[in-house]
């Protein structure tokens, strides 16, 4: 039996070379050039062509190639029966709390301003710093990390979630609860696992429930957010501004109006990338543990989507 691996755009060779590493008699193949397709039992996803597993009679396991499974759980051709798994690495989570905690230091510390401000040659002192709450939604590995950190930075922050938790360390709301958590706040971050029930959760209602002039950041998934209702929001005055590592399309095409408008910042998906040597090593220790029908690590949970 062996893996194949189904990341069209992707360059597999990393990955192939850390796998051999540690166990270099692992058959590895690659989409499209994949030859005995009966003989591949595990595969490994991302962006994957919407009903390309079905070529393969003898799968036994799926394994996302990213903390995110988003793009699997969508394929609706994909036997609700196979398991799946995700990668979970803590530099994963180190580059996402650090990318969100710069996101929020520089709206705090109107770094945008101060940039325009150098341009035209002033030297203005007035509001060095804006008062902010920081509102986390999704308060999973990831969220809960942010929020740790802004916890030791002294900043109000608050979390929102899909069920209750149990004893936290500052206020979390979930469910219905949603209207209170954002009157509570003036930044959000969006950290939210994408599922049915949270595609389209940042649209235009959602905005005006807001304290006017909140700022967005959004690390989660591009189809999390309506970008033609940022916009709206933006000209209106529901959001201050945001900034976005991830989109409906990518790369963003270059006709996109948010290229165009100055109070959005985008980044292109480098908020948290998923380091092929670190990963690797759960990606051959499933594979085997399903050779052997052992319990698998990392295992994700269809019915809640992570």
């Amino acid at each position: 039996m062996g893996i194949a691996i189904i990341s069209p755009g992707r360059n597999p060779s990393v990955w192939i070379e850390n796998m051999k590493e540690i166990d270099k008699e692992i058959d590895i193949q690659v989409f499209p050039d994949i030859v005995n397709k009966e003989k591949i039992s595990t595969v490994m996803l991302w962006q994957h062509p919407r009903g390309v597993l079905s070529e393969f009679p003898n799968l036994k396991l799926i394994c996302s190639m990213g903390a995110g499974v988003d793009h699997i759980l969508s394929d609706d051709s994909i036997d609700p029966s196979l398991p799946i798994t995700r990668i979970v690495d803590e530099k994963l989570t180190f580059s996402m709390t650090n990318y969100c905690i710069m996101g929020i230091l520089n709206h705090h510390r109107r770094t945008s301003r101060f940039t325009q401000l150098q341009k035209s040659k002033v030297w203005d002192m007035s509001s060095p710093e804006i008062d902010i709450q920081v509102g986390v939604l999704g308060v999973g590995e990831l969220g809960g990390d942010v929020i740790e950190k802004l916890q030791l930075m002294n900043f109000d922050v608050f979390g929102y979630g899909n069920s209750p938790k149990g004893k936290l360390t500052y206020p979390y709301f979930y469910g219905e609860q949603l209207n209170d958590f954002l009157q509570n706040v003036n930044v959000l971050v969006c950290l939210l696992p994408l599922t049915t029930q949270t595609e389209n959760f940042l649209n235009l209602d959602f905005f005006k429930k807001c304290k006017k002039g909140t700022y967005l950041i959004n690390v989660a998934r591009g189809n999390h957010l309506v970008e033609e209702d940022l916009l709206t929001a933006i000209q209106e005055g529901f959001i201050s501004g945001a900034m976005l590592d991830v989109f409906r399309k990518e790369p963003l095409p270059e006709d996109h109006p948010f290229w165009e408008e100055e109070k959005i910042t985008i980044t292109p998906h480098i908020a948290s990338v998923t380091n092929p040597k670190a990963a690797a090593p759960q990606i051959v220790e499933n594979y085997k543990k399903m050779l052997n029908n052992q319990p698998l690590v990392n295992l994700v949970d269809r019915q809640k989507g992570y």
